[in-house]
């Protein structure tokens, strides 16, 4: 979620040593060629797997009007994010467990801690109100740079104000507190005290994709660019919710041969305007007993979710493996497709 807020450095610290306040976000687009030689080199924030186990649902806002635009020029921001949004798939995961690392080796200079997980989910924006980074930590690094970690789990930060941290050290846990709605980590790189995109440092404001990418050459390809990405997919006994989905609980609730119906389900991020989504089941011998061709996008979507099925047979559901395939098709060109299985056996 987004936050149009940072921590004041010149700021004292006090009982509370994470301090936020409101600011106009400065994002530097361009700076001179001997600076780049001051560049940062990032590793991941967050102990996952891009494109499999975590998502980034958002990159900085690099376009400084009210409108959005990531540092391709795309949809996946919007207006003042000021950071970069890595998206578990679920609750579930982040029940299970998923650290935050420091991104750089460095000192931190400070932190916060034991602010409840889910408080703007539950209480609206009003029970985050000055605190909407949630847990979190702020690390300084050589030659005035910073990196900011929010929404850490309530009682899972590791480290305190004055601590060494190296690359890769956990710092704590992903969480759901301060002002965001879904599990992920929002991170944030900042030089002699401006916003910096990590994935297009030194570009015009015109760019689209130029500059140059902080994170370590051997991360670039795994964090390359995705316009859309499946977030989840799986079958279940009956109509899904987007709350069913998020729980992350689908697994053990998989259709068998006496389920009442099949339906297969997926979740999207990053859905554009235009966008024609069909999702088909099929039986073990092949023919379709299922489809739902949605209709075209109206505009673009941080996220959706489709699902389509079938009730059971009076016969019953046939043994073997059925499958669902989705697609997204722009401009008469297939541009997103997922396969998934759900092996049935005999009663």
């Amino acid at each position: 979620m987004f936050e149009a807020f940072m921590m004041k450095p010149t700021c004292p610290l006090a009982a509370i040593s994470f301090l936020l306040s409101p600011v106009i976000v400065v994002l530097v687009l361009a700076v001179p060629g001997n600076a780049l030689a001051e560049s940062i080199q990032l590793g991941m924030p967050i102990a996952c797997e891009p494109g499999k186990t975590c998502y980034i649902q958002n990159y900085t806002d690099r376009d400084s009007s009210p409108a959005a635009r990531d540092y391709k020029c795309g949809t996946l921001t919007y207006d003042g994010h000021n950071g970069t949004d890595f998206r578990l798939p679920s609750l579930q995961a982040q029940r299970i467990g998923v650290d935050v690392l420091a991104s750089a080796s460095g000192r931190v200079v400070r932190t916060r801690e034991n602010l409840p997980d889910g408080a703007f989910h539950k209480s609206a924006r009003e029970a985050v109100r000055d605190v909407e980074c949630g847990n979190g930590a702020l690390i300084e690094h050589e030659d005035h740079w910073e990196t900011q970690y929010c929404h850490l789990a309530t009682g899972s930060l590791r480290v305190k104000p004055g601590d060494s941290v190296t690359r890769g050290q956990p710092l704590g846990r992903v969480g759901l507190s301060g002002l965001t709605e879904y599990p992920h980590l929002h991170f944030t790189v900042r030089h002699n005290g401006s916003i910096i995109d990590p994935f297009a440092y030194g570009s015009s404001a015109e760019s689209c994709g130029g500059g140059e990418m902080l994170w370590d050459p051997a991360l670039q390809a795994r964090l390359r660019y995705q316009e859309r990405a499946v977030l989840n997919t799986g079958f279940a006994s009956a109509p899904v919710t987007m709350e069913f989905i998020e729980d992350g609980r689908m697994d053990a609730e998989l259709p068998s041969a006496t389920s009442a119906a099949i339906v297969a389900f997926v979740r999207v991020i990053g859905l554009k305007s235009g966008d024609l989504q069909r999702l088909v089941v099929s039986s073990p011998s092949g023919k379709m007993i299922a489809e739902n061709n949605a209709a075209p996008v109206e505009h673009n979507k941080a996220q959706a979710f489709l699902f389509t099925g079938r009730k059971r047979p009076a016969n019953g559901w046939d043994p073997g493996t059925y499958k669902a395939e989705y697609t997204v098709e722009q401009a008469g060109q297939v541009v997103l497709r997922e396969l998934w299985e759900l092996p049935v056996q005999s009663r």
